[in-house]
């Protein structure tokens, strides 16, 4: 049975760079949409994200994210920060 995760992920500033930060699950995709714009307003966060996965949590299987929003100074290739 696939299921929909909707999360909210902050980028936060590191000593090498940006690292991501603790990753908030939500209820909906709005949700997971205010949560990220307001941990990207937080200090020391550089950039936020609104994402979905779905897959199958007891086989592990799931879908590649799906970016629904960013703030901030987000790049196209999330893999680079």
């Amino acid at each position: 049975m696939d299921v929909t995760y909707y999360v909210a992920l902050p980028f936060v500033m590191a000593d090498d760079g940006v690292a991501a930060g603790e990753a908030v699950e939500c209820l909906s995709a709005n949700a997971a949409v205010m949560r990220a714009e307001a941990l990207s307003r937080k200090p020391g966060c550089a950039v936020a994200v609104a994402f979905s996965r779905t897959g199958d949590p007891s086989s592990g299987d799931f879908s590649d994210a799906k970016l629904i929003r960013k703030f901030g100074e987000v790049p196209d290739d999330l893999s680079t920060m």
